[in-house]
Parts: C-alpha cells; structure tokens; sequence
C-alpha cells in the first residue's frame, strides 16, 4: 500500500478544535495569556487545571498497542508455502504416513520461525517518544512554585525553567535571560538557538521561531518564565510522533523477491504435482502411492531450505558488520543495503562532527586560518596563502576577546579527554585561544572580569569589563554580530595603530562579512576599549579588531566514504535543517556535490511549499537545506517512486519518520535519540559514515551468495522432479521414494547452501552499479541455467539406475538405492558449479571456501549412516550397494562437474549474474 502524502501532511498540522492558541509565535503575549485566561503571577487555579485536564487530556504522546504473541504467529502462517506444506501434512496423515506427516511438519516449523521475533520493535518509537515527557516540571499554580509531573501539564501553565531543564510542552516565552536552547534533535540544527520576547510572522520556520520553547528540547543557557501553549500530540514532537506511527514499514526488496519466487514455485509446483499424481494413477500405480509421490515432490519442489540459508546468510553478515561497529536490527536490512542507490544524510554530527570550531580569522591586510580538528588544542594559524602570519599581535587581540567575554570553559578529566562546558561557539572561541596559549584562568589571574554585559537581542553583541593590570582603568572585551559591531565601532587596529574606521572601510569588512557568510561560515566580530568606570557603556567608541568564522568540520574519513559510494553507484544526498550556505560549504568539500557547482545547487526547501514527492526536478539535487520531517518523508517518497532504494541517516528525533519510512533507516548509535534508534534497521555504533560503505559491500556480497544457492537448491529440487516425473510418465519404476525425497531436502541439501551463502565475495564488487528493483532474484539466464543443471543431475541418476539393472543385475529396490545415491552425490558434487563467472577451476571461491569442504564431509557422512545404520535404512529402504555399485554412484555422480561447465559456457554473457 502506498503511502498517503495528503493524509501524511494532514496528521502534521495542528488540530485547532483542541488547541487554544493558533501560531502563538505570531501574536503579541497579552493576546496569548488573554485567550489562555490566566495571569502569569498567580497561574491556573485547581479548579481551571481539571477542566483542562478533562478536555486536553495528559501530556503524553499517544500508546500504540503492542500485537499479540497469537497475531504475529498467525501472520506468520499466512504464507502460500506454509499452507500448501499444511495440506501435505494433513494428506500424509490421512492416509496413515505418519514418518512421512511428521516431516512435513517439521518444514512447516522451520518457515514458521522465521520472522517471528522481527515484529517486536513495532511500537519501540513510540515509547520512546513518550518517555521524554515523563518528568518533573516547575510549574506556577495558585500563586506558588512547585513541581508536578510533566504529564498533568495543561495549556495555561506558567512553566519556570533554568538551564539543564528538558522541556515537557510547547511553551511561549514571558521572561528571558540570555536564554539559549538545544533544538538539535527536533530541528537538526547544530547551534544552540537564542531566544527573545519577540512577535513573529505566522509563516517563520519552527527552527526560527526565537519566542517559543519545544517539547522534547533542553534549556542550554539562561533561565525564564513561559506559558503553555499546546501539550501532547499538538506539540511539534507529537506532530513527529504521529508522522512516526503513520509512517510504514517497508518490506525490503529481498523480501519482496523471495515472496514472489515461492508464489511463483507453488503455482507451478502444484501443476507439476498435479499431473504427476494423475499421471501415476493412469500407468497403474495404486491411489495412496501416486497421492504420496506428489506430496513429496510438493515438498521438494519448494526450497524449504531457502529461508533457513537465507537467514544464515544474513546473520553471518551481521556479525561481520557487528565488528565494524554497525548494529542491525533486522536481518533482511543487510541485504538492503547491498541494493541502496541513495544514501540520504543528515549533516550535523553525521557528516560533521558537531563540535564548532573556529577556522578563520580577518584582521585588517591579512586572514589567518585555523585547523578544523574540532577541539584539538595543537595547531599553529597559517596566513590565506599558506605562510606564516604576520600580523600574529592582531590575532591574538581577537582571540583574547573571544576568551575573555566567555562563559564556557574547558578543562581536562583524569583520562585526559577534554570536557567542555557552555555554548559551542564559546568553546570553539577557547579551543582557538589555548592554541595560542590565552586560557582563560590564566587570563582572569592577570585580568578579573569585574562586570559582564550579558547578549540581548536588541544589542546583538556581549561585553565584559576586566580591571587592567597595575591601572585603574578597564578593558571592555566585546563581541557579537558583525552589522552590531560596525555601527559601535570608531576606529580599526592595524599592523602601525589605530586608524578611523571609515564608512569605506566598514562598507568593505561588511562585503567580507557577506563572503565568509556565502562560505557557510557562522560570523562573529570582536572589538575593544579601555574604559575609567564601570558604569561606561560597553557599546560606544570601540576599536574593531576582526572577524572570526566558526564551522562545524566534516568527520574525518566521509569524504573517502562518499567517493566509494559514488564509485558503487550509490547518490549521497544532504538534507538538513541548516542554513543552504552552511549546507553548501559542508557538501561541496566532502565531494557530496561537484567542487565547481555553486550555491544555487543548494535548494533550500523553505521556498517549497507543495507536494515535493512528484517534484522530479528534485532528483537532480543532492543538498537540501531548512528541511522539515513531512519534506524528508516526501524526498523518501519521490526516490522511492523511482524505483531507487532509499537508506537514511540521523539521529535526532525530527529524524525519526523518515528513518521509518526508508528502505533502510540507519541511526548514529553514539549520539542519537533512542526514538531513532527504535525507528531504524541498522544503528553505527561509531557514528562512522564509512561503516556504511561497508555494509553496502556486505548487501551486494550476501545478495550474490544468495543468487548462489537459491540456483542450487532450485537445480537440485528440480532434478527430483524431473526424477519422479520422466519415471512416471515412462511407466517405469519409481528412481526415488517418498521419505527418500524428505531426507535429501532437509539434510544434505541445506548444509552446501549454506556454505555457499557465507562465501567472502568479489573484491571489486563495489565497482559495480546498484542493481535495479526490477530484476528478480532468479533472471532468464539463471532460469536456464537450473533448468540445465536439472536435467543433467536427473539424467545421471536415471542413467545409474538403468545401468544399475541392465549391467549390474540389481532389482528394483537394490536399483532405487542406486539412483538415491546417485542423486545425493551428485547434488553434492553440483555446488563446485556455483563459482563466480571468470575463475578457474582450482582456485576459486568455492573451492578455497573451507565450508563448503566440512559441509561435503558431513553429508557424506550423514548419507553413509542412511545406508548402513539399519534403523535409518529401514525407514529409508535403502540397501548398501556393493563395490561395483559404488564405482558406479561414484562416475555417475561426478558427471555432473565435468558437464555442468558446459550449461555455463552456453549461458555466458545473458545476464551479469555470477553463477
């Protein structure tokens, strides 16, 4: 079923008939507290808090039920494979073949296992959604401060909040001071937003919507007072929940193919059945053999194997990727993987590494640039063009006013990782500052901060006041927005002094603030002064000393790991809440997009307001800025509409839908929310965009062995057919017996199958292209292929029977225990036919496989002890040849190897199958 975009966007929207307010962050906050009824200096009565309660309910997001253990069984039995091996359970012990029943059911265990414990994380997104609600919130009611749980919030509360606090409703904003927000994980933004008492437009974006505070969220700085204005579901995080309920799960193309295989397997196996059993009847055979023959070529016709290689298969994979710190969820998502066309990725913190850093610096005549290693404390500023700086006295004045007006800090654990503490452009400012030897604690020593002049959004700047060493003066550190800046500033230090700071100077540093800006650089200035009281004005008569750009810096090892994925034929696509320049700078240096593309190549998705799931234009683009969840969810929809195979990356919650509704979502396991974690099938346990890369090799390689050994299995399956049906239609006697037929589909076959499904693979399989949706596991070329293989390993057995009879003199039963053994060696000897196109025989995958050699020794084993352990031969009706029965079984049984290359040579170049 397709998924419902108008539904999907509906479910986002508010429902107005339970909010009070519509857009809060448009309207002025007495209009808002008027419509609430309440005064934010004696809050909600009691008795105004229940009539709430009962009409908005609790503040907690919707439960979803978890599916009986009973309804996932019986899912699981809807199959078309399990209900055909139903009835051939039913037939056998209808007719009194109790051994025979008793197989049959142990097939229909074996399918039905299969699948049943992957249905359990179906409600885990939502729980977790719901479980960060459930907490204390300071609340004012009836005059007085106190604490309740989150989830008795109502709209009306007056909320009383601190920094560390996690924020249980959407709020509106009464009181700020120097208040700052983590929004990241519901918008994707890395910085922490600043907040004021502001109107804004009803149109703005939720990252930009300064006035509000969102459930789900953190205070990061300050403290303050804001009233509740939607609670649960009418949240923006409730929103994201329903988008995470409603979106569905997709069925990963393996599943699909392996779906319709077995329809396709039942529909003609129940032909063949068919006439064979009516076939046996009219040559003689009695009514209760001929109905047994056809349940048992039922039952060999169907590879009840497959599901169990397949799985190990999988698995296998699993353990390797576990290994490069890649957890899976679901075992299918392996293979998912292999068949990934389009990767897309967030950015902050799974292409960058979240931690801002400075990496310029513009001073008057010359720029400086600083490593982008995040918060390593080792590396000397170099100029624009590669030397040495010159102006270094300069530099080191913009450092000491970033280290000076600071709140953050840093300092190192026993262990000697560095701990940071405050907002990260402040301890981007530090980092940048201890490089050159300004720590702060040390400058404090020399210089204590007397006065701080806290950031407000009218000022757009922050300022410090320090008395100055052996004076009584002050020095005035002051940063803050490059246009608040320039308007404060009077003169510029240069290399020679001071000098005024014309408007044609302050017009030309204003153009280079806009340069750095386009380059996705976050701007701030620096300016200073001396000053005789404390009581001066921090923002007059300043001396401008520079600009600093600050960026989040790319992962090490994702640029390598998009190159790989564009040399497998894999797109990587950006979408991201940030700002298209920072979007921009970010995907054209990871190669994400071409190094001469520009700006306008980065979409930003605030000027699109339709539908963007039929907007074909779009799957030309690879970066998307200012994106919203519903937008990440349609890109999803417009990929998948092209048959393209989707995974996506993220961590935060706004990620979480999408996450769902990918082919494949992938969560970062270190620092991602648990409510991404539960919405995806693969968490990086390292955050590493590499381990990716490695799991699309493992798809490919896990989806080729599967191609292996379903075409094993299938030529194998087929030959007993082709066995029992040219026997009967002859009128000859029967080559093979019922339970004969079981015992070498559920032992010796599955054991060379699964060694072939954890074959290593082809060392360049990652320079091949994704291969496409629409084609099947099984193509025309390996069509042919089993279908040539069947009839060669049906004719050396048929052919070892009538020799058995016409040259060795052996009767029927000695002959049909010739032919058994025929059959079963041969199928042995068939898996050295499975090597990858273009190898030789001697020195290929199979053959240096060390599986696929214990698997021969067990069956041989396993057949042996079917002969001559006479309980297990009696049930069987197997007799022990003698030796020239044995030359026989065993030149026969070979035939295969030396004619099966044959079928290959034949079939070249129809298909790009390796088989």
């Amino acid at each position: 079923m397709a998924f419902n975009f108008n539904k999907f966007k509906k479910s986002f929207e508010p429902d107005n008939s339970q909010v009070l307010i519509s857009s809060p962050w448009s309207q002025d906050i007495d209009s808002i507290l008027s419509k609430l009824k309440v005064d934010p200096a004696h809050g909600l009565s009691q008795k105004e808090i229940a009539s709430r309660q009962q009409q908005f309910g609790l503040n907690q997001l919707r439960e979803i039920k978890a599916r009986s253990l009973i309804s996932i069984l019986i899912n699981q039995l809807k199959s078309i494979v399990v209900l055909l091996l139903v009835a051939a359970t039913f037939v056998s012990f209808y007719f009194g073949e109790i051994v025979q029943g008793i197989a049959v059911c142990s097939v229909i265990a074996i399918n039905t296992a299969i699948g049943f414990l992957t249905e359990w994380r179906a409600t885990r997104s939502m729980e977790a959604l719901r479980n960060l609600g459930q907490r204390n919130t300071k609340v004012r009611r009836d005059g007085h401060v106190i604490q309740i749980p989150a989830q008795e919030l109502v709209p009306g509360d007056i909320v009383v909040f601190e920094a560390g606090d996690i924020l249980s409703a959407d709020l509106c904003l009464l009181d700020a001071a120097e208040l700052q927000a983590d929004e990241s994980v519901l918008t994707g933004e890395s910085v922490p937003v600043t907040k004021m008492l502001v109107t804004l437009a009803k149109e703005t974006h939720v990252a930009e919507r300064s006035n509000m505070l969102f459930k789900g969220t953190s205070v990061s700085r300050g403290s303050g007072e804001a009233v509740v204005v939607s609670t649960g579901l009418h949240t923006e995080l409730g929103r994201i929940a329903k988008l995470v309920s409603e979106a569905e799960a997709k069925s990963t193309p393996l599943e699909k193919k392996l779906a319709m295989l077995a329809r396709q397997l039942v529909y003609i196996t129940f032909v063949i059945t068919f006439f064979i059993a009516v076939a046996g009847i009219l040559v003689g055979r009695e009514t209760v053999l001929a109905i047994e023959i056809a349940i048992a070529l039922a039952v060999a016709a169907i590879p009840e194997g497959l599901p169990i290689v397949a799985t190990i298969a999988l698995a296998t994979g699993l353990r390797k990727l576990a290994k490069r710190n890649a957890l899976i969820n679901r075992l299918s998502a392996v293979e998912t993987l292999g068949a990934t066309s389009v990767i897309i990725t967030d950015k902050t913190g799974t292409l960058t590494e979240n931690q801002m850093t400075l990496t310029r610096i513009e001073v008057q005549d010359q720029s400086a640039i600083l490593s982008e290693a995040g918060y390593e404390l080792s590396g000397d500023p170099q100029a624009g063009d590669g030397d040495p700086v010159k102006h270094i006295k300069l530099l080191d004045r913009v450092l000491k006013v970033g280290v000076l007006c600071n709140n953050a800090s840093l300092f190192n654990q026993p262990d000697g990782k560095l701990e940071t503490v405050g907002d990260p452009t402040e301890v981007a400012l530090l980092v940048a500052g201890t490089k050159r030897d300004l720590q702060r604690d040390k400058l404090l020593q020399d210089m204590p901060e007397m006065r701080e002049e806290p950031f407000s959004s009218e000022t757009k700047a922050m300022a410090s006041f320090h008395q100055e060493p052996d004076s009584s003066g002050y020095y005035v550190a002051v940063k803050g927005a490059p246009e608040s800046i320039f308007s404060i500033c009077n003169t510029i230090a240069s290399q020679t002094g001071s000098k005024q700071f014309t408007s044609e100077l302050k017009t030309q540093w204003e153009e280079k603030a806009r340069n750095m800006a386009v380059e996705g650089l976050r701007i701030l200035a620096f300016a200073h002064k001396t000053a005789s009281t404390l009581e001066e004005s921090p923002y007059q008569a300043l001396t401008f000393l520079g600009l600093a750009g600050l960026v989040d810096p790319p992962r090490a090892g994702v640029q390598e790991s998009i190159t790989q994925c564009h040399n497998a034929g894999v797109t990587v696509v950006m979408v991201t809440g940030d700002h298209p320049a920072t979007a921009y700078r970010i995907a054209k240096k990871l190669g994400i997009i071409p190094s001469e593309s520009t700006l306008s190549d980065a979409i930003d998705l605030r000027d699109y307001s339709d539908d963007l799931s039929s907007n074909t234009r779009l799957l030309q683009t690879a970066v998307f800025a200012r994106s919203t969840p519903v937008q990440k969810q349609q890109l999803i929809q417009l990929f998948q509409s092209r048959d393209q195979v989707v995974a996506m990356t993220g961590d935060g919650i706004n990620d979480a839908p999408a996450l769902k509704a990918a082919d494949i979502g992938i969560a970062m396991g270190q620092r991602g929310t648990q409510v991404a974690k539960d919405a995806s099938a693969m968490i990086l346990l390292d955050d590493a965009f590499a381990s990716i890369v490695a799991a699309i090799k493992q798809g490919r390689v896990i989806y080729n062995n599967i191609q292996k050994f379903v075409v094993y299995l299938m030529s194998c399956n087929l030959s007993e057919i082709l066995i029992i049906g040219l026997a009967t239609f002859a009128g000859g006697p029967l080559p093979l017996l019922p339970l004969q037929i079981l015992f070498l589909n559920l032992v010796t076959d599955v054991f060379p199958a699964l060694a072939l499904g954890v074959s290593k693979g082809s060392d360049n399989i990652l320079q091949q292209a994704p291969r496409s949706l629409s084609i099947p596991i099984l193509d025309r070329r390996l069509w042919w292929l089993i279908f040539t293989y069947g009839f060669l390993i049906s004719g050396s057995v048929l052919g070892s029977m009538y020799l058995s009879q016409v040259l060795l003199g052996y009767d029927e039963m000695q002959a049909v225990s010739i032919s058994f053994l025929t059959l079963a060696f041969a199928q042995l000897w068939h898996v050295f036919n499975l090597r990858d196109n273009n190898r030789r025989w001697l020195n290929n995958e199979i053959v240096n496989n060390r599986w696929i050699w214990m698997a021969l020794i067990l069956c041989c084993a396993l057949i042996l002890l079917a002969v001559y352990v006479p309980l297990f031969a009696n049930v069987l009706q197997l007799h022990a040849p003698d030796a020239r029965g044995w030359l026989l079984v065993l030149l026969m049984s070979v035939s295969i190897v030396c004619t099966g290359p044959l079928a290959r040579i034949i079939m070249r170049g129809q298909s790009q199958a390796t088989v």
